[in-house]
């Protein structure tokens, strides 16, 4: 609990001031005033969370966080559980979708084994930060202790900080885990109040029947746990799972760093909304990669007051999002940083009016 409480002390509301400054270069800049739009917006929001007038972005790093839910017991998933250590491996090979964007977005892909039901081994760019081999099953009782709720939020904040002395600039959050969108719809309709129809989608792509049946799995689960609202650690311990904990941990140690984080969709904006509750400072240091097809997506940026960078019709998880979205957030920095002003390339400001 300690290294949690000194994580969330650290956490300050960013120095609006270079907001002003950063506007100021913009609109120095060759090209008429404002004319970059979201992209000019987006190199701000750097400036205000990294804290420098000049950023870079040149580190990336994405955290795919791993671990089985207790609730695929019930039948509300299109795939077994079996698959969630399947892509693991996919992952530590190299050959997921998120393996393919990063690579694109020149990022590296840290993979973490938060609760996985099996034991994975020793492999490079896996690392084992396991809680406990899934979580119990939220229609019986809490997916997890209280204890093991800060712990996950803690080995979220370990793995971060010990990337973080390898040098990290921007920081974007992924998962695996089936049956994770049903813990993620429980969360965001107790934090959000929204109903759970609203909040809950096809997550791997169930029909119609599953979907009803996965709503009244999760009020069953919400009946049966009483999460409290105000109280983040009680969501996250009664509804949650170990790789949205160790997402929280990842969210809260980069803030603390004033390291940008790139959240991806649902399960990453599930975890937004605990770190957000813990310490609401967090909102102004996440960007959001993108809108999810899942449904409670949407609810969770709103409530957040976050405006989704793309809008892709994505579902895939896995931190693909976010490095979608680390490569216009790149862009965006190197407007501010390597376009010439006026004053430099000798060009009329009056093209800026």
């Amino acid at each position: 609990m300690q290294l949690l409480q000194d994580t969330i002390q650290k956490i300050k509301k960013p120095d609006y001031f270079l907001i002003s400054e950063a506007q100021k270069r913009l609109d120095s800049l060759t090209k008429p005033q404002a004319s970059l739009g979201r992209l000019e917006e987006i190199a701000k929001q750097i400036v205000l969370i990294s804290g420098r007038t000049m950023p870079s972005v040149k580190n990336k790093v994405i955290f795919t966080m791993a671990a089985d839910h207790g609730v695929t017991e019930e039948e509300v998933s299109a795939f077994p559980k079996e698959v969630t250590a399947q892509m693991v491996f996919n992952f530590v090979k190299g050959g997921a979708g998120i393996n393919v964007l990063a690579r694109y977005a020149g990022a590296k892909v840290i993979v973490v084994d938060m609760g996985v039901r099996v034991d994975l081994g020793n492999h490079s760019g896996l690392i084992i930060k396991k809680i406990g081999y899934g979580t119990k099953n939220i229609a019986k009782g809490s997916a997890m202790s209280r204890e093991e709720a800060i712990a996950s939020i803690e080995a979220g904040i370990e793995v971060f900080e010990a990337e973080y002395n390898e040098g990290i600039d921007i920081v974007g959050t992924g998962d695996m885990g089936i049956g994770n969108t049903t813990a993620s719809s429980a969360i965001t309709s107790v934090i959000t109040a929204s109903p759970l129809e609203d909040v809950t989608g096809k997550g791997t792509g169930i029909d119609d029947k599953t979907l009803v049946k996965k709503i009244e799995i999760i009020k069953k689960a919400i009946g049966v746990n009483k999460p409290d609202a105000k109280d983040a650690l009680s969501v996250l311990s009664k509804v949650g799972g170990f790789e949205i904990g160790g997402i929280v941990g990842v969210i809260l140690a980069a803030v603390a760093k004033r390291v940008p984080v790139v959240i991806d969709g649902f399960i990453s904006g599930a975890a937004a909304l605990i770190a957000y509750q813990l310490k609401p400072e967090v909102k102004d240091f996440i960007i959001a990669s993108h809108c999810s097809v899942e449904k409670g997506h949407k609810i969770i940026l709103d409530y957040l007051g976050l405006k989704p960078i793309l809008n892709l019709d994505l579902r895939l998880g896995e931190g693909t999002g976010a490095a979608l979205g680390m490569g216009i957030i790149e862009a965006s920095v190197k407007i501010l940083t390597e376009m010439a002003t006026f004053q430099g390339a000798g060009v009329s400001s009056s093209l800026s009016s």
